[in-house]
């Protein structure tokens, strides 16, 4: 089984790349965030045209939005609280139907936290580390089993996860109480599946700012998506693929799918 989770920056605006996503990597889940766009407008014809005849969204107008389109049938899951209690829709889970029994998927969208990385000066950035700080206090309290979950969390925790730890040590997505929450967060029932995959000593990124003319030539990225799973699912971890071409489409996100490869 594929799972793809990638932030579209826009569904309605990028579903041309959504079809061109699809028939190059063939997921059989999509977890889609910054969709943009509110339920009662969200284009329900379009997970179907493209294969996937099961899906959930949770939208809100110009901003947030979280999606899961699926091949595989599943139920929705919610379990989880309002986080922050803010309803700013940044979360979906669901539970898939596979051959090896029922997985918890969860998408997730973290709040970006603005530009500076001060809680009394930022309110975005305080609001980042009170959401991370639920999240790792949910799953500490519901430890999870047979999950997985993705999205774009906003957060590169590691050395190698930005092109410079030195130089973007204070800027946020590379603060270090974001970095000690994240990690807590993940130690609360997770497993790092794309560091599985590439050691934490090498480079990995999926995002990069729309500011770099030539994003190539100067691969200033960063790893702001992610994908975790629980420790019952690692031996089904097969392979991962960061799909770096989708920041050459025309319009593109400045994030690009990652890709994992699981037997379930």
């Amino acid at each position: 089984m594929r799972i793809v989770t990638w932030n579209i920056n826009s569904l309605r605006l990028r579903l041309p790349l959504l079809e061109r996503m699809v028939t190059e990597l063939s997921p059989d889940v999509i977890c889609l965030q910054e969709t943009k766009v509110p339920d009662e407008l969200f284009p329900e014809a379009a997970p179907g045209a493209l294969g996937y005849p099961f899906h959930f969204r949770r939208g809100m107008k110009g901003y947030n939005g979280v999606a899961i389109l699926s091949r595989v049938p599943m139920r929705r899951d919610e379990t989880a609280p309002d986080w922050c209690l803010k309803d700013d829709r940044r979360h979906i889970a669901a539970v898939l139907e596979t051959p090896t029994g029922p997985v918890t998927l969860h998408d997730f969208y973290v709040p970006a936290g603005g530009d500076i990385p001060d809680p009394a000066a930022n309110p975005k950035y305080a609001h980042k580390l009170a959401f991370v700080d639920e999240a790792a206090d949910y799953f500490a309290a519901n430890p999870p089993a047979r999950s997985i979950l993705v999205g774009d969390l906003n957060i590169a925790p590691l050395e190698h996860d930005v092109w410079s730890h030195k130089q973007l040590r204070d800027v946020v997505s590379h603060t270090e109480p974001e970095i000690e929450r994240m990690t807590r967060w993940l130690g609360n029932g997770f497993t790092d599946a794309m560091r599985h995959f590439v050691p934490p000593a090498e480079k990995l990124y999926t995002w990069w700012s729309y500011r770099n003319r030539d994003w190539r030539a100067s691969n200033r990225g960063r790893r702001l998506d992610h994908v975790w799973v629980t420790p019952d699912l690692v031996p089904a971890l097969r392979g991962l693929h960061i799909h770096q071409e989708a920041r050459d489409w025309t319009g593109p996100s400045d994030h690009v799918p990652v890709a994992i490869d699981l037997a379930l």
